[in-house]
């Protein structure tokens, strides 16, 4: 059994792992990539940035698309107050792995589905706790010669080769990878834009 499109989705992201996890499930999508601003986010609490920040983005690709429906997602990692985004450099992906070792931290996805024509909205964030293992220099100067932290939230895929960081979580896996498939498909099945085939 596998869900039945009953509408047509657009994904408003460039992740290749959001696209695949929903892939997985069966679910037919579109993608197209929305490119906003997430320098000038003045929002310190992180439940409400992703949400903001998935918002925004369903919402740019919704203005041309207005009779669609449309997922915008956006993931964060979060130590200490403090929100991780992409390592732009070498220096800081070994620093954000340096203060993530032997620690937990939070990873927040927001995820928004929305429609401007039918006026539906859905908009909500998944959290999940991560452990990470203590990393030795060595093992951080290595990860991050593999060039796998650069595109991602927190400068670690816990998918990939930086399985091998996280010593265990506790909530939705795919949160972590960057979509919380089991709430994303309740919320589309609500919405009636999927459904349970046979």
């Amino acid at each position: 059994m596998k869900p039945i499109n009953l509408e047509k989705l657009l994904l408003a992201s460039r992740s290749p792992r959001r696209k695949e996890l929903l892939e997985q499930t069966g679910i037919e999508l579109e993608i197209l990539p929305s490119d906003i601003d997430e320098e000038d986010i003045p929002i310190k609490n992180p439940v409400e940035y992703v949400k903001t920040l998935s918002f925004m983005k369903a919402e740019k690709v919704s203005t041309a698309y207005p009779d669609s429906w449309i997922l915008g997602a956006d993931t964060i990692v979060v130590i200490r107050d403090q929100i991780l985004g992409k390592p732009e450099s070498e220096h800081q992906a070994m620093e954000m792995l340096r203060l993530l070792s032997d620690r937990e931290h939070l990873v927040f996805t927001g995820f928004c589905i929305m429609n401007q024509h039918k006026q539906a909205l859905i908009k909500t964030a998944v959290e999940t706790r991560v452990w990470f293992k203590s990393l030795s220099d060595q093992e951080i100067r290595w990860y991050v010669s593999t060039r796998e932290p650069f595109d991602k939230a927190g400068g670690y895929g816990i998918q990939g080769l930086g399985a091998f960081l996280v010593r265990k979580i506790s909530g939705s896996y795919s949160n972590v990878v960057g979509l919380p498939v089991c709430e994303v498909v309740e919320a589309l099945m609500e919405l009636k834009i999927i459904e349970m085939g046979a």
